[in-house]
């Protein structure tokens, strides 16, 4: 499973399932070598003036045994550059390792109200790897790449199974957005069959859904607003390939 902060992780979706999940650490990658410390800077602490910690940017691979499957969770930072070494390596130890399938996780950015249930975007190499029920997007989309698309193209060029899911998460949450993650946790856990950790997601999405209330009955034009897009989800249309294209780069073009 690969879930990386960066490009298609709108309301940190994607890491807020890895974090929650967790894992033990079995590997991670040579920063110097994916990242650029001028556009991707590491963190320092000060404390009463007194450098105390240093943190760099990264990726890690870590091992989360189930009842029945290995989950190896890829996450951390989406890299600045050797994306096709990248791909590569993480191409040929998924073939040593007996990796029977990948999955992508993320969040993009939509004309969708807090109000309504986080709805899933499924992607795969083949459609035969996803129900019919699944809602992918309609048509041709072409779009910047993320990271995590790139490398699961890499890894589906191997022959293994790939499916990508996507919660549509409100334009208008410029924050973590714990329902998606947890929509995510749940789509995952009906496609591999197996009960996921959701550590405290539920409680933080129910805290934040009532602070949202809060805000959109404060400010009449947060209100008419969600008020609209209520309104056109419950007309239930079809997302296109052009839809989705154009919320993406909306997206990333505010980034």
């Amino acid at each position: 499973m690969i879930c990386l902060n960066g490009w298609v992780n709108a309301g940190s979706a994607a890491t807020l399932v890895a974090d929650t999940l967790g894992g033990e650490m079995v590997a991670d990658a040579e920063p110097d070598l994916l990242f650029d410390y001028r556009v991707t800077r590491p963190t320092l602490d000060f404390i009463e003036g007194v450098m105390t910690t240093l943190v760099w940017p990264s990726i890690s691979l870590r091992w989360l045994p189930l009842a029945e499957r290995d989950l190896l969770v890829l996450s951390g930072t989406e890299p600045n550059w050797n994306w096709k070494r990248l791909g590569n390596e993480l191409s040929h130890l998924a073939v040593e390792l007996g990796v029977t399938e990948q999955v992508s996780l993320g969040g993009i950015p939509w004309a969708w109200p807090h109000t309504r249930p986080v709805q899933i975007i499924a992607t795969a190499s083949d459609r035969a790897h996803l129900p019919d029920s699944d809602e992918r997007p309609e048509g041709l989309l072409r779009v910047p790449s993320a990271a995590v698309s790139t490398i699961e193209y890499m890894i589906g060029g191997t022959g293994i199974p790939t499916v990508g899911f996507y919660a549509r998460v409100p334009q208008y949450v410029g924050v973590e957005y714990p329902a998606a993650a947890l929509a995510l946790i749940r789509r995952l856990e009906r496609h591999v069959g197996v009960d996921l950790p959701t550590g405290n997601l539920e409680d933080l999405a129910n805290v934040q859904r009532t602070e949202l209330d809060s805000v959109s009955a404060s400010r009449s034009d947060l209100k008419s607003m969600v008020d609209q897009l209520e309104a056109m989800v419950d007309a239930a249309k079809a997302v296109s390939g052009e839809e989705l294209a154009a919320e993406i780069e909306r997206f990333l073009r505010g980034q």
